[in-house]
């Protein structure tokens, strides 16, 4: 009770700021670079349907663990109440055993039985929708599973590149080569180009999906890639592609917008990102120098997928760990700069809590709901709801005006809006002071609720304690806001009132 009490009156001057607080622009609809998104592994988030569990072992690692769509479905609102708008979810495709991540595909055009059915898959998207989210499905292209039917078909002998190690980084390797021993799908046949064309149009015209987030780009050649976005466009001009090509290169990552790929998950940020935060001391310049090359490079930056740790890599819990620091401090600090700089912010399950996990498989475990501080939670939530609220932090340019090594301030600006991302990732207290507001304005800190206004000289000095961070945007200086104090002391003086109400009643009984 005590818990829940103090967790109101935590909350209550960030709910009434968003309730008087200065209006933003209207934000333009049906851009991907608005959307907040959670990523789930279906085998490991949320058991909804017991009746799929079969070989199920949650002690191994490599086993399925029993998650399913029913259970995604059940958490949709748990995902909604953060603030995501959109969720993008591992492999469905009928799996061989033990393919729990979805990656082993044994059939192209029916849905896994440990995750459910079709209808489900259906159902998935059906009520995401009724609560205005999209949904994303990984799509696979360039191989099968170890034991595909297909590889003892004559008929189908051609359906494969010939069987061989990948070697090395050459064009031919890369296209060609057996990725991990998985058999190669030999996507320049027309034959396989035909199936795969109509497993896509499947999955898009029985479901209602609204994008593929597309596995292995780059062991698949560009011409495949430009007449399979034909396709797809073709059916619905607006369907998401967004494609993963691991590398450190954005000019590499870049090269293939040209085949009609809509956005990548962007490899150079996560890079840099996880080093510059999951320890204090670390320049955030890097993180600007990233950005620069993504306008330099990219046709469309704005909606390049970022995030801070995958199914692929060790979870970012994990590396705030091993340099024996607090992760809840230094999610804070990496989820406040992704979800404020350019990019579409995505967040892999578990997050929240904050999920511990080092190399693959031991970054899938099952989420545990119960685990966790509400502390990150929360402050995913209040992110959430200021991106949504100013344009600015999704559509404004974006500039480096402080540049103090591990502290740094951030500047973008949207048609009349302009935000500060201030920054402090070291060990200290720091400072800087802002000289270019326009005068009778004032900084109004969105985290942690404070008023910064000018001293007199034309100058404005804002402040944060070592490892923090706060979103300040440009508003006019009207003075104290006595209707946000007496609002706010009207809840109060009732909250005070209603304890001894309840605590009188108490004594008496």
């Amino acid at each position: 009770m005590k818990k829940r009490v103090l967790t109101t009156l935590v909350m209550i001057p960030f709910l009434l700021f968003y309730a008087f607080g200065a209006e933003a622009a209207e934000k333009e609809e049906g851009s991907w670079q608005d959307e907040l998104m959670y990523f789930i592994m279906v085998d490991r988030f949320n058991n909804g349907d017991a009746s799929n569990d079969y070989n199920v072992n949650p002690e191994d690692p490599k086993a399925y663990h029993g998650g399913d769509l029913e259970g995604i479905i059940e958490k949709l609102d748990y995902i909604k109440d953060m603030g995501f708008t959109s969720i993008w979810i591992t492999p469905i495709m009928e799996n061989e055993p033990k393919g729990y991540h979805g990656y082993w595909i044994s059939d192209f055009k029916e849905v896994e039985e440990h995750f459910g059915t079709m209808e489900d898959a259906k159902r998935l998207v059906d009520e995401a929708h009724k609560r205005d989210m999209k949904v994303v499905f990984d799509f696979v292209v360039n191989h099968t599973g170890y034991q595909h039917e297909w590889l003892t078909d004559p008929s189908k002998e051609d359906w494969f590149h010939e069987e061989s190690r990948m070697v090395g980084n050459s064009k031919e390797q890369l296209e060609k080569g057996w990725l991990a021993g998985l058999p190669d799908l030999n996507t320049e046949n027309p034959q396989v180009k035909e199936y795969l064309f109509d497993a896509a149009e499947y999955w898009m015209t029985e479901t209602g999906v609204d994008g593929f987030r597309l596995d292995t780009v780059k062991h698949v050649p560009k011409e495949f890639w430009s007449e399979f976005s034909n396709h797809v466009k073709s059916i619905d001009p607006d369907f998401f592609l967004m494609g993963e090509v691991w590398s450190e290169d954005p000019r590499y990552i870049a090269g293939y917008e040209e085949v009609g790929i809509d956005s990548f998950v962007d490899y150079p940020f996560f890079e840099t990102a996880t080093q510059v935060f999951k320890q204090p001391g670390q320049s955030v310049a890097e993180l600007r120098k990233v950005w620069q090359r993504n306008e330099a490079f990219y046709d469309d930056p704005h909606s390049l997928g970022t995030f801070l740790d995958n199914h692929d890599n060790k979870r970012f819990t994990r590396l705030a760990n091993e340099a024996k620091q607090n992760p809840i401090t230094r999610w804070k600090l990496a989820l406040t700069y992704m979800y404020t700089a350019p990019g579409m912010p995505i967040v892999y399950y578990g997050s929240e809590v904050p999920l511990d996990g080092g190399e693959d498989p031991d970054n899938r475990r099952i989420m545990n709901f119960k685990a966790g501080d509400e502390e990150l939670k929360q402050h995913i939530e209040q992110l959430a709801a200021i991106r949504k609220k100013f344009p600015v932090l999704t559509q404004g340019s974006f500039e480096q005006v402080i540049d103090d090594g591990p502290f740094g301030v951030f500047k973008r600006t949207y048609k009349d809006e302009v935000a500060y991302i201030a920054i402090n990732n070291s060990k200290e207290t720091k400072s800087a002071v802002l000289g270019e507001v326009v005068e009778g304005e004032q900084l109004r800190g969105l985290i942690h609720d404070s008023i910064v206004r000018d001293n007199g000289e034309g100058e404005y000095e804002i402040g944060l304690d070592r490892e923090t961070a706060d979103v300040y945007i440009v508003e006019e200086d009207t003075g104290l806001n006595w209707i946000f104090f007496g609002v706010l002391a009207l809840v109060m003086g009732s909250f005070v009132a209603f304890v001894i109400l309840v605590s009188r009643k108490n004594k008496k009984s």
